[in-house]
């Protein structure tokens, strides 16, 4: 994704994204729609799986993916831990062919992550790994920063890189953690 040593990251304890809950957005929208049909969702750059618990509690059929061994070694060993059930895997998003198209695909800040050179790539990803008509949930961290990860994002790049491949259904600034309040874009797409 990166030259980020993500890896690295995890053995020295540099995780400032890890904040021991899930997203305070994905918890709101699931407790809001529980009318949503449950199916497959990928959570890529999944993290230590907090996200990816949250979809399972609800029901859904959930595979998170990140590039960090030791983020999924975290994940399995959680996710036994809250009585839940949920695969995890080792795989780069950008670059590897999923093991199946989903139905959902969630993200939260994974986007601003990768080097802004590889944004192609990602939209591409996401075409692979999600079903036609299926859905992508995604939370933006929207700030400046050209030094990153994370790098700058803003709404204009996100329409622009969209909008030719799904319809928006909706988009709000939603409840996010303490440090990031008001700062988060959360995007409700459906694959065209």
């Amino acid at each position: 994704m990166s030259s980020t040593d993500w890896e690295g990251r995890y053995q020295s304890g540099d995780m400032p994204w890890e904040k021991g809950e899930p997203s305070p957005g994905l918890v709101d929208f699931l407790a809001a729609h529980p009318e949503l049909p449950r199916g497959t969702v990928a959570v890529p750059g999944c993290g230590t799986g907090h996200d990816a618990r949250v979809w399972a509690k609800a029901g859904f059929d959930v595979s998170g993916f990140d590039l960090a061994p030791s983020a999924i070694r975290l994940c399995c060993e959680k996710t036994a831990q809250a009585g839940l059930t949920a695969a995890f895997a080792q795989s780069d998003f950008l670059a590897d062919a999923p093991p199946t198209q989903f139905d959902w695909l969630f993200e939260h800040t994974l986007f601003c992550a990768i080097d802004p050179s590889r944004r192609d790539d990602y939209v591409k990803a996401v075409l692979r790994w999600l079903k036609p008509g299926g859905q992508l949930l995604a939370i933006h961290y929207m700030i400046r920063d050209e030094q990153g990860p994370p790098f700058g994002v803003t709404q204009e790049e996100l329409m622009e890189r969209f909008l030719p491949h799904f319809e928006l259904k909706q988009g709000w600034v939603p409840r996010s953690y303490a440090n990031r309040t008001g700062l988060e874009l959360k995007l409700w797409w459906q694959r065209k």
